[in-house]
């Protein structure tokens, strides 16, 4: 179901609690509501749509993807970016990783690793930084 974007920045400053098997639709209305907003977004954190929850759904080189309990491990060639926020007016800068290790678990609770670069990297820092309370 698409949700409505959360701006309260108290909220989206709170570190989030870890998801459970209690937390798979989280997932799908993270889904629906990147796919609807696809024009001004390419990743969502669950307390953007008001759920306190560590789960996150992004495009994954042009396919939708989501994680629970994701945790960046390694981190590689750091450099500055300038993100904006669906959830925030304008755009801010950021250190960013161009290489990220990231452990997360899938739809069925499977521990996944998977090494990511690029866009697709400083999306997911983006979104884990929302899980984590931390906001640009």
């Amino acid at each position: 179901m698409i949700k409505p974007i959360i701006h309260d920045i108290i909220f989206l400053g709170r570190s989030c609690k870890p998801a459970t098997l209690e937390d798979l639709s989280v997932a799908e209305d993270l889904l629906d509501t990147l796919k609807a907003n696809s024009q001004s977004c390419v990743g969502l954190a669950a307390n953007m749509i008001g759920v306190d929850k560590r789960v996150i759904a992004f495009d994954n080189d042009g396919e939708y993807m989501a994680m629970f309990n994701p945790r960046i491990i390694k981190c590689s060639d750091p450099f500055e970016a300038e993100e904006g926020c669906l959830s925030l007016e304008g755009t801010r800068k950021t250190k960013r990783y161009r290489s990220i290790k990231v452990e997360w678990q899938n739809e069925n609770f499977q521990t996944r690793i998977k090494t990511f670069t690029g866009w697709t990297a400083q999306i997911i820092q983006h979104e884990i930084d929302h899980c984590n309370g931390i906001i640009i």
